[in-house]
Formats: C-alpha cells, structure tokens, sequence
C-alpha cells in the first residue's frame, strides 16, 4: 500500500489548519486588542485605501456600465438613518452651513465620538471629507485618537465638533483647547454643544482658547447650547464695558461685570455688630451662598485652594474645604500657608497639600511671629493646643519682645499668588491672619492679584466682645467691627465675592 497519499492528506490538513488558526489570531487582534471592526473591506488583513472615493469614481467614469457603480459616500446617502441622533445631528449640521460655518468641501473632525453618529451624519449631507475621533476606534468612520492628543498635522480641519455635552465632562478642557488651536486651520470654525449656560460658565469657556474668537452662540434643544468659535491670529481680547480696573497703573486687572452680578446675589453681610459674636459669626456659615453652587466651574484650567493662616491639617483645610466647600467633583491643589512651626510636621505626609512654611505678608523679609492666648477664646486653643500666632516687622517690634516669639521669614503674598495662579484658574482663598489681613488685601488691590480670586472667606480681626468677660472687649486688636464692614464692603463694590468667615 502506498503511504504517499495519506502523507499528502495530513500536510494538506496542517496546511488548512494553520490559516484558520492564522485568520483567527488576526481577528481576535482587530476586534478584541484594538477595538476595531473586522470587515470586508480589510478582511482583518487590508486597510480601506484613503482614496477609495476617488478610485470608485475613476472607475465610475471610466466605466461604460457607470450606473452599476456607488460610491463610499453615496453609499451613506442611500442607507437608511441609524439612529434619531444621526437626525439630530444632520439638522445641527445643516443649520451651519446655510450659517456657513460649514461646506461640503470642508475637512472635518468629530471629537470623542463613540458610535460615529455624527460623522456619519456629516456623509449623510455631503460633507464627504470627514472622520471621528475615540479612544476605541469603529472604523471606516471613526480612528483612534483623543480629544487632547489628536493623531493629525498641524493646520489639517476646517472644521472641528464636539458634541453630546461630552465637553463639560472632559478632563483634559485645557489640553483639548490646545490641540483644537494647533489642528484647526486658520478662519476655521470650532462647534461645541455643552449644557452649561450660565454667564461665568460662558466667559470661562471662551478664556480657554486663546487661538478663536467668539462668533454665536444657540440653543440647540432644551438642554443643550451651541458655541461657534473661530480660529484668528494675533487675538486680543476686547475689554467689556461692564468690566471694573482695579489696581494701580503698573498691575492693573479686570473685574468682569458678570462677576460683580454675582456678588449681588450673595448673602447680606451682618450690618450691626454682634453681640456675641462667637455665635452669630458661627451661625452665619449656614447662610453662605458659595460660588459653585451658584454656576458651573467646570471650563477652567486648575482648581486651587489657598489656605493663608491654615494652622493644622485638620483645623479648616479637612474639617470645611474638604468637607463642605462643594467642589463640582474637581480635584484641587491645595497650598497651606503657615507660619507656625508646630504644624508643620504634620503637613509633611499628607499628599495633594503644598505647604508654604512661611508668614503671608507684603513683602520678604524677616518677622516676629509671636504666639499668645486670645481672651474669650482660651478654651477653644486649648482644645486645639495651642495659641493663635501673630506676626510683627522685626523693625517695628522695639525691645518688648514675649517669651514664645521666633523669627521667621515672611514672603510678597500677592506676587507668590500672581506667579502660581491665572485668571483661567478657579481659585478660592481662606484667610485667617489675626489682624494682618488690614495689610494684605490692600496690597492685592495694588497689585492686581485680587484679581485673580475667585471667592475669599475672610475671618477679619477687630476687638470684639468678650465670652469670658461681659461688656469687655478684646484688647488683642486695635480695629473696630466697622473697619472690618468697611472691608468686606470695599470688597463686594469692586466686584469681589468675599465672605464673613468665623
């Protein structure tokens, strides 16, 4: 019997064996690693050339039978909706180019679009030279990419979208306005749909991208709005009638009015001195319109929280900022001011709080900082272990010096402030320097870095009533409760949201 037949047989079955188990390791790698589709255009092995288009319609033209022929975009055109968002979208894009804001000639890209929808819409209507972007890819329509790490060159779209409100959860906002300046060409046009619409959530998208210029804005549905922006050179931005300059010539800055409308619907400041003011201050927390609460903070470059008298880890930074204030579900960079040696170590192992062991002050130099008991509050420090620390120019100090006082180092509060935040920051300030706030908010309106606060809680320092004593007052501090009205007035009139803070 001759073996040569079954030889053959078993090479031949090997054979067939090997590329099925070739064919599926290649589909297994298309679908399941890179998220792909496996289809009949690549056959899990080939890619769909760039220029199908024009091969199919070369082939149309010279075909004598062209009628048999359709195109990849006459192919959309001719199948039927996939969703009632492929609807929505074809309307929204329809809209802009009678606006034109968009042609059938325009290179576009859709950001962070799972389904494709709207790059399948953008076909659908002509648009031809379009193609989405995700971090799973669906190919022919969408390819692999992110909204803040876009795989394309330089100056390549005419026209960029981002839908769905995808924006106003986007991690990375500053980034992808980055990427949006660098991939859209010049005079090309930015489309975002977002569901925020109140006015600071407005100008803090507008501030994000420093390459385009505002064009319209509309609502698209009941919960969602459309911002237009379009890409210019060389753009500096108009300064709104209702804008208030504070500062003095050299650091002049800004108050938008939009700012100041805030303002006016925050809580009434307490007219009248209190009697006890360990009890209405305290109180008064519970009456605290805070910002967030008021509008969205979510197109904004960083969140930070400056602690400027913060004492220990636990006195206001956990015990209120992280407890209470509420943040939007943003992370914040926290930074600890405190001159006090005695908490510094425990700042040392808690992460995501930068601690500045400094006094906060007008200028660098060096300092008394001199720690003693405030009548009328002993009890409540020596729960907390230890007095309330107060600093002093070394120059001004004479010979009185106490018993518990050290040297230290003193720092421009206002300028540190001007070098580590900006005005596309969302920042909140909480103040509490035993009386040294009458130095420092003066010397941030000089400087313009008031400016740059979004929202401060000011504990202000005046001699107050005394728990211990009836009808004493402090004699800790030389300013009265109407020095401290004044202030928070001068505050609020220049468009600054400040709070009475206990």
């Amino acid at each position: 019997m001759d073996p040569k037949p079954s030889l053959l047989r078993n090479v031949l079955v090997r054979v067939f064996l090997f590329c099925v188990l070739a064919i599926g390791i290649r589909f297994a790698y298309i679908v399941t690693l890179r998220g792909e589709s496996c289809d009949l255009g690549d056959f899990c092995f080939f890619s769909l050339p760039d220029n199908l288009n024009d091969l199919v319609t070369t082939a149309v033209t010279s075909s004598s039978s062209s009628s048999s022929a359709i195109t990849v975009t006459d192919a959309v055109k001719s199948s039927p909706p996939r969703s009632n968002t492929v609807n929505f979208y074809s309307s929204v894009f329809q809209d802009l180019i009678v606006d034109g804001f968009l042609s059938p000639h325009s290179k576009s890209l859709c950001v962070e679009t799972a389904t494709g929808d709207d790059v399948f819409a953008l076909k659908q209507i002509g648009v031809s030279d379009s193609v989405g972007i995700s971090k799973k890819a669906s190919k022919p329509l969408v390819v692999t990419g992110q909204a803040f790490r876009q795989p394309f060159k330089s100056n390549t779209f005419d026209f960029i979208f981002y839908g769905g409100g995808g924006i106003d959860n986007l991690a990375k906002q500053a980034e992808f306005a980055a990427e949006v300046c660098r991939t859209l060409k010049p005079q090309g046009f930015l489309v975002v749909h977002t569901a925020s619409k109140d006015t600071y959530s407005f100008y803090s998208f507008i501030d994000l991208f420093n390459c385009c210029i505002f064009v319209r804005t509309r609502d698209v549905d009941k919960n969602m709005q459309e911002f237009v922006l379009k890409k210019e050179s060389g753009i500096v931005r108009p300064i709104r009638v209702d804008d208030r300059d504070l500062g003095d010539n050299d650091n002049k800055c800004s108050v938008p009015g939009y700012k100041r409308e805030l303002v006016g619907n925050a809580e009434p400041l307490i007219a009248e001195e209190p009697l006890k003011p360990w009890i209405t201050l305290k109180r008064n927390l519970k009456n605290i319109k805070y910002l967030s609460s008021m509008v969205d903070i979510g197109f904004k470059r960083r969140y930070v929280y400056v602690d400027v008298g913060a004492r220990s880890y636990g006195s206001s930074i956990v015990s209120w900022f992280k407890k209470q204030y509420p943040k939007q579900n943003k992370t914040f960079e926290i930074y600890a001011i405190e001159a006090d040696k005695a908490f510094h170590e425990e700042y040392r192992y808690k992460k995501g709080v930068t601690l500045l062991p400094y006094a906060a002050w007008v200028r660098n130099e060096t300092l008394f900082f001199e720690v003693n008991q405030d009548p009328g509050r002993e009890k409540e420090e020596k729960e907390k272990g230890r007095g309330m620390g107060r600093i002093k120019p070394v120059q001004s100090s004479g010979g009185n010096v106490g018993s518990d006082v050290n040297k230290i180092q003193g720092f421009d509060f206002a300028n540190w402030l001007k070098s580590t935040v900006s005005e596309k920051d969302f920042v909140v300030m909480k103040m509490d320097v035993e009386g040294t706030e009458f130095d420092l908010i003066p010397r941030l309106f000089k400087t313009g870095a008031i400016c740059l606060i979004d929202e401060i809680f000011l504990e202000c320092h005046y001699n107050r009533w005394q728990k211990c004593c009836p009808g004493e007052r402090s004699s800790k501090y030389e300013k009265t409760y109407s020095h401290c009205l004044k202030l928070f007035t001068s505050l609020r009139s220049s468009g600054v949201l400040v709070h009475q803070w206990w």
